[in-house]
């Protein structure tokens, strides 16, 4: 295996990096391994809570590939085992406990959506209940001795909670612990998460220490913030951009991002390199460069890396149909209504729901009374009125969705 030089390695990894803790060890590391022609083994845990993957967490895969380039050994842990404790980050309080089923059947649609980013043919993919699950009380005893409640105390979330009066339970101890026994399983030399799992891998260090093995390098990258501009990006939050999104319902999602975003987009979204993102915010600073025409290129470059440049130009001439001459999609699906919950003549509240365009009728009037409900181009004003389908109507909900529905008796 021949590695480019360390130096050049360095300056790639540390590309839009936060922290790389620490930076010596990973240089000693980088230098034996060129010296012996071995690859370093690189590790990536990945949370199976939701299934779904969007640009947020292609941030910490495209980091992985970028090891992989390189000539380093990915490994992909699913936290199936992980899962079923549930990761306290970022919240105010527990997490709803998943069965290991459950953990499980999410995980299976990870690697498909990690290979839009990952090289498939050189990553290891492994699923954490093959060692967790296999662990004794004994085992389980001995691990929890390695780190102290003062220790755990320092994670930032469960101080917050133990102040507040907040439960912590004691299992949600366990998971940094856990996800610490992966790197001890795979004798992991570097650990990629976003800043959101630092404490957690720094916990791996020393439990690596702790069993004798040399502590892995932590490499940490920033949260991308979602198309909100504020909140990081979330499936919950409904400001996510996902990896399996249509070509048109990227491009749209991605022209959706404020402004103030577009560079760290360029950024994160596409590691762009340095220069190239500086050169960006300063035409865009000082007027040379028009927002609208950089994000249409952004949200081409977005849609191109995920589905092909040929999508993004059909994306962007939709998107030019849809929203500047103000038409609508070639093509729309038809949703056929029947059985006992469906009738001929339907309240516009229940409508929605029913067509899955609105989470609830609360959400549904709230979207009424933002105006952002139409049938047949008309604008629904009235959340109370009712809907003829016994013909096909059209429906727009928001800027992006369109759905035709008819009832079928």
């Amino acid at each position: 295996m021949n590695f480019p030089p360390v130096k050049e390695q360095l300056d790639l990894i540390q590309l839009h990096a936060v922290d790389v803790l620490p930076i010596e060890e990973l240089e000693q590391k980088l230098q034996r391994s060129y010296n012996k022609k071995q690859p370093l083994i690189i590790k990536l845990g990945c949370d199976p809570s939701r299934p779904d993957l969007h640009l947020g967490h292609a941030v910490v895969l495209s980091k992985l590939r970028q090891f992989q380039d390189l000539g380093h050994t990915a490994t992909l842990i699913i936290g199936d085992f992980t899962g079923i404790i549930g990761d306290p980050t970022g919240k105010s309080k527990t997490r709803p406990v998943l069965t290991l089923e459950e953990s499980k059947e999410n995980g299976r649609s990870y690697f498909e959506q990690a290979s839009k980013i990952l090289d498939p043919n050189s990553v290891n993919i492994l699923y954490n209940s093959d060692w967790l699950s296999n662990l004794h009380f004994e085992d389980v005893i001995r691990l929890s001795s390695k780190y102290t409640v003062a220790q755990m105390l320092e994670r930032d979330d469960f101080s917050k909670r133990y102040k507040t009066g907040e439960p912590i339970s004691l299992h949600e101890f366990l998971y940094p612990l856990a996800q610490a026994m992966d790197s001890v399983h795979i004798n992991s030399d570097v650990e990629i998460g976003g800043t959101d799992q630092k404490f957690n891998l720094l916990v791996g260090r020393e439990v690596q220490r702790a069993y004798g093995l040399e502590p892995q390098c932590i490499l940490t990258l920033p949260i991308l913030e979602g198309t909100d501009g504020v909140e990081k990006m979330s499936k919950s939050l409904d400001n996510y951009i996902g990896l399996s999104d249509t070509p048109r319902e990227m491009f749209g999602k991605t022209m959706s991002i404020p402004d103030v975003l577009i560079g760290r987009y360029y950024s994160l979204a596409l590691f762009s390199p340095q220069s190239e993102v500086e050169t960006i915010e300063q035409q865009l600073k000082n007027g040379e460069l028009h927002p609208r025409n950089c994000k249409v290129e952004l949200a081409k470059r977005i849609v191109s890396r995920y589905h092909s440049a040929e999508a993004g130009e059909e994306a962007f001439a939709e998107f030019e149909r849809i929203f500047v001459k103000k038409d609508i999609p070639d093509v729309i699906d038809l949703l056929i209504l029947s059985g006992e919950n469906a009738t001929s003549e339907l309240p516009i509240v229940d409508l929605l729901v029913l067509t899955s365009l609105a989470e609830s009728k609360s959400d549904a009037r709230r979207l009424i009374q933002q105006g952002g409900v139409s049938v047949d181009g008309e604008k629904v004003t009235d959340p109370a009125m009712l809907t003829d389908i016994t013909n096909e109507r059209l429906l727009k909900v928001g800027k992006r969705k369109f759905l035709k529905v008819q009832y079928e008796s």
